[in-house]
Parts: C-alpha cells; structure tokens; sequence
C-alpha cells in the first residue's frame, strides 16, 4: 500500500511526543508528592492507624500534597500513555480532566472576587479552627509558624486569638507554662540574634498594647495577607494567567492530537473498505467462474450421454435393417 492514502493525513510527531515530554515530567512531579505524602503519613504514624485521619480538628497539610500529586499524577499518566499510545480515550479524557480543573479555577477566582467578606470570613474561620489544633499535628504547626513569620502577623486578626489554644489561653484553670503566651513565630527578630528564642511568646499577651508590639507582631494574617495580596497583585495575576493559559494550551494540543490520530484512523478505514470491496468483487468473480466450470461440465457429460445413445440407436437401426435385407433376399 503506498504512502499516498495518508497524504495529508498524518499524526504531528512534534504535538505527540512535546505533549508525551511534558506529561511524563507532570506524572513524576505527581509520584513525587504522592510518595512526600505518604511518608509524612508514614512517620506520623497515620498509615498504621487509617482512623487517625479524622482525629485532627484542624487541617493536616498532607492532604494538600495527596491531593495535588494525585491529580498531577492521574493528568500525567492520561496525558503520557495516550499521546505514547495514540489513545484518544486518555486524550480525550485527559482534555476534559484539565478543562474541569480550568473551569473551578475560573469560578473559585470569580467567587473570590464577588464575594470577597465571605472569603475573609471563611478564612478566619479556618485560621481559627487550626489554632486550635497547634499543638495536634507537627505539620500544621510548622505551617502555621512559617505563615505568621513570613507575613510577620500574628493570629487570624491580632495575638488575642491564640486565647483559642488550650495552651495558651489566660484562664486561671490554664497549668501550661505557654499561658497567656503566644508561638515563637509572633516574635519580632532581632537581627543581632541569630538563634531563635521559642521562649519569646511566654506570657506576653499578659502585658500591655504597648508593650507587645516591642516583642511580637500584633497584626493579624489576614489583613497582612490582604496587603501581600494588593502589593503583589501583578505577580499572582501574571502566575494564574499563566497557568490559565498553559492548561488551554495543553487542551489544544491534545484535541489537535485527537483529530490528527482520528483523521488517520478514518483514512486507514476507508482503505481497508475499499480493500474489502475489492476482495468481495474478486471473490464473487472466482464464484462464478467455478458455478461456469460446474455447468460447463454438466454439459460436457450431458453432451457425451447424448453422443452414446446416437451411437447406441444408429447401431441397434442398422442392426435391423441388415436383419430385413437378409430375410427379404431369401
């Protein structure tokens, strides 16, 4: 079959294997995070005890690692084997995977902008709920430590809100020597220091106004996190429409994929109908040249009983009429 039935038609293989590239760094970035998160459930000791995972009221931060890396994962192994493969189920279902994830961004991103005392309250609401949950989980509380450092903050809306911890609440039925205290993390740096003081918060929301704000941070994270936010609003835009923009591409290539890999596949089916139609036209030929030889050969043998009894009469006729000849000379 020579090449020019597929003239035209043809699977790009710079769309397949740039799709195959990406995708496989996708899935292993995926199978990273997936394997970070079961470690860190390993060592916690979660995976032994699968019920532990409800236990913690605030929220465990591996979650975010499983989550992520499955998704990168699934994407990755669909987006991999089927650009590979030419699969257009993995394509297709790769396409309509990453325009779900396009679409939630887009509707959490507008709902964030709409409804935006909501979101603040909701983030209090969380920041609060963890609080609680300090002292519950090592992650969390590195997460939470690493948030009010870097955003130099304190709480959700001011130090009062680690009153929520039962470590370090101020009532008198408080033993915990972090009562009325605060984390390590609320503490101002002294540049002089280069060891961190843990002991920094202890007993300081015990002290005035005043004198808190020449120990810790009393802003709260989530005014600080709506100034980062205003101050570094081109960068996070410039990032999600990144994002945005690379998951749209990614879908146009693998629908691009998808046609090539169906167009050629529609061309290869017309061929191989045109193919069948040959062999069934040939075919019918061979039977009627064998139901021709057939009747040709009936007639051979009609022909050759007919010649027989000819034979066979014009014998038994001269047989007679020497017969007469005979008796009329006598």
């Amino acid at each position: 079959m020579s090449g020019k039935h597929y003239k035209g038609h043809e699977v790009s293989c710079c769309i397949k294997y740039f799709i195959f590239g990406f995708n496989i760094i996708f899935w292993l970035l995926g199978v990273a995070f997936l394997g970070i998160g079961l470690w860190a459930w390993s060592e916690k000791g979660v995976l032994s005890n699968i019920s532990s995972i409800t236990d913690l009221g605030g929220f465990d931060p591996v979650w975010l690692f499983l989550v992520v890396g499955g998704v990168m994962f699934i994407l990755g192994f669909a987006g991999c084997i089927g650009a590979l493969r030419e699969n257009t189920f993995l394509l297709k279902f790769f396409s309509v995977f990453l325009g779900i994830i396009f679409f939630l961004e887009l509707t959490a991103g507008v709902l964030a902008f709409v409804f935006k005392d909501w979101i603040k309250d909701q983030l209090n609401f969380f920041i609060n709920n963890n609080i609680r949950a300090y002292r519950d989980d090592i992650d969390l509380q590195n997460l939470i430590d690493f948030t009010q450092e870097y955003w130099e903050c304190c709480g959700a809306f001011g130090a009062d809100d680690w009153n929520l911890n039962i470590y370090f609440n101020c009532t008198d039925s408080n033993p915990s020597r972090e009562k009325c205290g605060v984390p390590f993390s609320c503490c101002t740096k002294d540049p002089a220091e280069d060891v961190i003081n843990t002991q920094c918060g202890y007993d300081v929301r015990a002290k005035s106004s005043d004198e808190q704000r020449t120990y810790i941070h009393v802003k709260g994270c989530v005014p600080q996190f709506e100034k980062w936010l205003q101050d570094n609003l081109t960068v996070v835009a410039g990032i999600f429409i990144g994002i945005a923009l690379l998951q749209i591409f990614g879908i146009c290539l693998a629908q691009n994929l998808v046609s090539d890999i169906e167009a050629v596949q529609a061309k290869m089916f017309s061929v191989v109908y045109r193919i069948k139609q040959q062999c069934s036209f040939y075919s019918n030929i061979n039977l009627l040249i064998a139901k021709s030889e057939k009747l040709i050969k009936k007639l051979k043998w009609s022909l050759n009983f007919s010649r027989a009894i000819y034979r066979k009469i014009r014998r038994d006729v001269s047989f007679k009429a020497a017969t007469l000849w005979t008796v009329y000379e006598h």
